[in-house]
């Protein structure tokens, strides 16, 4: 077993489920997925980097132990619940997480001995995964992500062909939230992000 998809509507993944995988190179975790269990990914000496969703809210014991080759873990949301030993043996993993996500100086804390980083995004991104992406208080919004102190402008079109702005934020926490109230304007509408 080499390349791993999790099918949506799985919640977890269980004790030892990919213990000692040593050839998993890939892994594609869903949306879906809140608990990574104790000793999952123990000693997938072939994982270089793994991204790990917004959705997960806890990581068991040991559960990257002896991932000896791993060199970045990309968290799409706030720090999760830690279990001991997660990292212990793994000197070069660097812990990698999104502007305005949050609890990650605690999780520098717990773990002193493994490099937490901003993850910087070579363009700016629509969180989709938020909730609250989407139709809210009758306007379409969505989070746009990337680096502090950064302008981001937000365009739009109903054929793809013909973009106009329509907002231009300033990421001053390294994210913004964007909503459109003329979206009812439209039976179909478009959106892009560039920097100015």
């Amino acid at each position: 077993m080499t390349n791993v998809t999790i099918p949506n509507g799985v919640a977890s993944i269980g004790l030892e489920a990919f213990y000692d995988c040593i050839n998993l190179t890939s892994i594609i975790i869903p949306n879906t997925i809140t608990n990574i269990g104790d000793w999952a990914f123990w000693s997938c000496t072939s994982l270089t980097n793994i991204t790990i969703p917004k959705s997960v809210i806890s990581i068991g014991n040991f559960a990257f132990l002896y991932c000896v080759n791993m060199t970045g873990i990309y968290f799409q949301g706030n720090a999760p619940n830690v279990g001991g030993d997660v990292f212990d043996s793994d000197n070069n993993v660097t812990v990698y997480y999104l502007p305005g996500t949050m609890g990650w100086e605690n999780f520098q804390n717990e773990y002193p001995d493994v490099s937490v980083e901003l993850w910087f995004l070579p363009n700016p991104l629509i969180l989709n995964f938020e909730p609250t992406f989407g139709l809210h208080s009758n306007q379409f919004g969505f989070t746009i992500s990337w680096a502090t102190n950064i302008a981001v402008a937000v365009e739009a079109s109903t054929n793809l062909v013909n973009w106009q702005p329509v907002q231009t934020n300033t990421l001053t926490t390294g994210s913004a939230y964007f909503s459109d109230s003329q979206w009812t304007n439209y039976s179909s509408r478009f959106y892009r992000l560039r920097s100015p």
